[in-house]
């Protein structure tokens, strides 16, 4: 019988996420993910703290999405983060780019978005793999923030496809 990677694959035996398998520029994304994760006042990272990472840390696909769409990126991040803070929540306690401080929807998504770089023949996660993994994860509540505006998240993705398509390699 085979087997395929270990469910795992991500993250250290410690529980730290793998630092091989994010580019750079993936690194800040997440970096800023936690940062937004203390500044709305949640105890884990969750899919919209990765996206308001992604808006704070933009690469050039990302630049490229938000053109795509007719965003503005920082107006975006702030309507994310106003919808996302918990104002009367704990105050947090330190976090980590750790399994134990990422949702069981995040983590899914870093394995998802590992898969479709591998499966674009590339060892590190982009940025992009993660913008296109939240519009086609069901059930994102990232796309569901869209759809309430009219914006589908097949929309969102086929723009988030074109965008990549677009940026330079990293």
């Amino acid at each position: 019988m085979e087997t395929g990677p270990a469910v795992d694959d991500i993250f250290l035996p410690s529980g730290r996420l793998r630092p091989d398998i994010l580019d750079e520029a993936t690194t800040r994304v997440l970096r800023e993910a936690l940062a937004y994760t203390r500044a709305t006042n949640w105890d884990s990272v969750r899919t919209p703290h990765l996206f308001m990472g992604l808006l704070a840390a933009p690469d050039s696909g990302v630049y490229k999405w938000a053109n795509r769409l007719g965003a503005n990126l920082s107006d975006l991040l702030d309507q994310f983060r106003e919808l996302f803070h918990q104002p009367h929540a704990e105050p947090v306690p330190p976090l980590l780019l750790n399994r134990e401080f990422l949702s069981d929807n995040v983590i899914r998504l870093l394995r998802e978005a590992h898969s479709r770089a591998n499966d674009g023949g590339r060892t590190c996660i982009t940025p992009m793999d993660l913008l296109i993994t939240l519009f086609t994860t069901p059930n994102s509540i990232v796309a569901e923030c869209f759809e309430r505006i009219g914006m589908t998240a097949a929309k969102l993705t086929e723009l988030a496809v074109l965008a990549e398509r677009d940026a330079p390699a990293p």
